[in-house]
């Protein structure tokens, strides 16, 4: 069974697009996506600064279109799809909830409402990676912040103001790593629920249609058999914790045996990795990747054929 995953927000670096761009069709599309969101896709995932693709505005949109431009490319439709944070809106377009098109206004609305929401309070967040997990979320809640994502595999990421995150980093639970991460606000808290109000005045005119696959929610990590609770969700979402751990468990009850990340890839494939044994991972990094992940695909399908076969 194939999960196609999506990254969120933190995921993008510097020129991560440059390889891609060498496909076939890819710049094109993103030239044609750069219309829609009226942002340069081309320009931000080549040229520009970690400063300029931190921007909530210009991340999201970046990191959507660059996912479904290589999932395009990739040419593999996965049994269950699911995305992290703003990679849920990836997974929309995947699974048919969205078209490419509204998943992308969506994002750009999304990421323009979470900018401003940012811009009230100076917030952040922070991967904590390892220690206690009952000792991490009790450091988190004295000092007022929010577990945003639980990611599994011993990584809670906190966030809140950049006071309250300096006073975790001044005394951080016993055997917890601290990584400040490249995003520009406290997203999935409270602090986002001016952005919530944003898209739930867009979402009624929007197109919707059912998933054609199984779809992931953040929220609790269940399947999602409606296009309408999908895009209402995503809606929440914004100012609600990720339960990406959840989205594993899901992926292991139903038996997921291969997960390939699109890009810009490597984090959920490194999470997967340690919380996953046995399952086949392959990180999207470079357009080298899409052989290799084509080559898993095809020889678990023949496995599982001669399987059937002998049964």
């Amino acid at each position: 069974m194939l999960v196609i995953a999506a990254p969120g927000q933190g995921a993008q670096t510097p020129g991560f697009l440059n390889a891609w761009l060498e496909l076939p069709g890819m710049a094109d599309r993103l030239a044609w996506w750069s219309a829609v969101t009226g942002l340069d896709l081309i320009r931000y995932g080549t040229t520009a600064d970690a400063d300029e693709i931190r921007d909530t505005a210009v991340a999201q949109p970046l990191l959507v279109g660059a996912a479904l431009a290589a999932y395009e490319v990739l040419g593999l439709t996965p049994d269950v799809t699911a995305g992290h944070s703003v990679g849920e809106l990836t997974a929309a377009a995947i699974a048919g909830v969205l078209t490419p098109e509204a998943a992308l206004v969506m994002v750009r609305e999304r990421g323009r409402a979470m900018a401003e929401a940012a811009a009230v309070t100076e917030t952040g967040m922070t991967a904590v990676l390892g220690g206690d997990s009952a000792e991490v979320l009790a450091a988190l809640d004295e000092h007022g912040l929010t577990a945003a994502n639980t990611n599994g595999a011993g990584q809670v990421v906190a966030a809140g103001t950049m006071d309250q995150l300096a006073a975790l980093a001044a005394g951080p639970p016993a055997g917890a790593r601290l990584r400040p991460l490249r995003v520009a606000g406290a997203f999935h808290t409270r602090h986002m629920a001016p952005a919530v109000d944003a898209l739930r005045r867009i979402i009624p005119g929007m197109p919707v249609a059912d998933p054609v696959m199984r779809v992931l929610s953040n929220r609790d990590g269940a399947v999602v058999n409606t296009g309408a609770d999908f895009v209402a969700r995503l809606a929440e979402q914004v100012s609600t914790p990720v339960r990406w751990d959840s989205c594993m468990q899901t992926m292991t009850d139903l038996g997921v045996t291969t997960i390939i990340e699109l890009p810009p890839a490597g984090t959920l494939a490194g999470i997967a990795r340690r919380a996953l044994p046995g399952v086949e991972v392959v990180a999207l990094k470079t357009p080298d990747d899409l052989g290799k992940a084509r080559a898993l695909v095809a020889y678990e399908a023949h496995v599982s054929d001669e399987t059937l076969e002998n049964a």
